[in-house]
């Protein structure tokens, strides 16, 4: 862990993983280029989920990749002018960009999705602002954000690739529902990425 300043605990783990985790990706052809798949995969855990905010987010030694994002009409880092309103953004461009948006990268000290990846374990933050190791993280003061729901992608070689996630900008009574959907989605999509490894999908 980081401390600022003032003292504070701040969210950023070490992660011994990463270089590791920079090569694994790679070989998957993963964490560089948004995908229209992972969109709408994010899009459907937005949908079950009922909340605004979705990612499929890849994480490396700086910082985090969201290949796959649903995110509001206006919403802070998710706001861009081809949303359709009905979760698809529009043509992509040659460089595998929705909309030639680019703006998914995040850097690896804002959001809660490090910790997961780190700790290896879902996480569920009904009201960040009741932890202080994560109320004050960026993501509160600049998007909104209140409550967060990840769980890990952990791959066949054991490492954590990512994440999948949603977030919303009020509290959110996620119970034990919540955790086990977000669990199934970070299944489901480690099974397609296998089936695509092994060129299957």
């Amino acid at each position: 862990m980081t401390y600022d300043p003032l003292g504070r605990l701040l969210l950023t783990p070490v992660d011994q993983e990463a270089p590791d985790r920079v090569v694994r990706l790679r070989g998957l052809g993963l964490g560089e280029r948004a995908e229209p798949a992972l969109d709408a995969f994010a899009g459907e855990m937005a949908r079950r989920t009922g909340a605004p905010y979705a990612m499929v987010n890849f994480i490396d030694e700086n910082r985090q990749f969201f290949a796959g994002l649903h995110a509001p009409p206006g919403g802070g880092r998710g706001e861009r002018s081809g949303w359709d309103g009905r979760g698809e953004w529009g043509e992509w461009d040659e460089r595998g960009e929705q909309g030639g948006w680019s703006d998914r990268f995040m850097a690896r000290d804002h959001g809660f999705c490090p910790y997961v990846v780190v700790r290896r374990k879902a996480l569920v933050l009904e009201d960040v602002r009741d932890f202080p190791r994560f109320a004050g993280n960026a993501l509160v003061d600049e998007v909104g954000i209140r409550s967060y729901l990840g769980a890990p992608l952990i791959d066949r070689t054991g490492l954590a690739l990512g994440t999948v996630c949603v977030a919303d900008t009020e509290p959110r009574r996620w119970g034990r529902a919540g955790l086990d959907t977000i669990k199934t989605f970070a299944a489901e999509l480690m099974a397609q990425i296998r089936r695509r490894e092994d060129g299957l999908g």
